[in-house]
């Protein structure tokens, strides 16, 4: 029997008893899938990833204007506050780095690099990309928090 088979007979189960689902119902149901989960050696990060990967970001950084030492200590205190919140997924905007003609903007490349290099030495900080175009594009990184 797979844990298909399993939500099955528990949905044909409530349905005689013309019971709804509610709270508690789910709590018994995620109780009993976790515990055939265990028992199969099944791991849902994949399904955490995928979740997170869709979802828009819990809240964001703008450090458009800081100076780099200012862009350093506002994200760590924005990741900081973000993990003790129990957020999942974080949007850090720092600009493109090019305006018209494709000259750098010196202070909004530096402020790309050092969001990258502040997100991979942070040490919750798990994956990250650039934002779709709506988002930001090129011009904001996100970033999911590790559990």
């Amino acid at each position: 029997m797979d844990f298909g088979d399993i939500l099955k007979k528990w949905e044909r189960q409530n349905e005689k008893k013309g019971e709804h689902p509610s709270a508690e119902n789910d709590a018994v149901f995620l109780q009993k899938k976790n515990e055939c989960d265990a028992l199969l050696g099944n791991t849902f990060r994949g399904e955490r990833r995928y979740r997170l990967l869709h979802k828009k970001p819990d809240a964001l950084i703008d450090l458009h204007g800081l100076t780099r030492d200012e862009a350093w200590t506002a994200l760590e205190n924005f990741f900081e506050n973000s993990r003790r919140q129990g957020l999942e997924k974080l949007l850090v905007v720092h600009g493109k780095g090019s305006h018209g003609g494709g000259n750098l903007r010196s202070g909004e490349a530096a402020l790309r690099d050092l969001s990258r290099q502040f997100i991979e030495t942070c040490s919750f900080a798990g994956e990250s990309g650039y934002s779709s175009a709506r988002e930001g594009g090129t011009g904001a990184t996100w970033v999911i928090l590790k559990e």
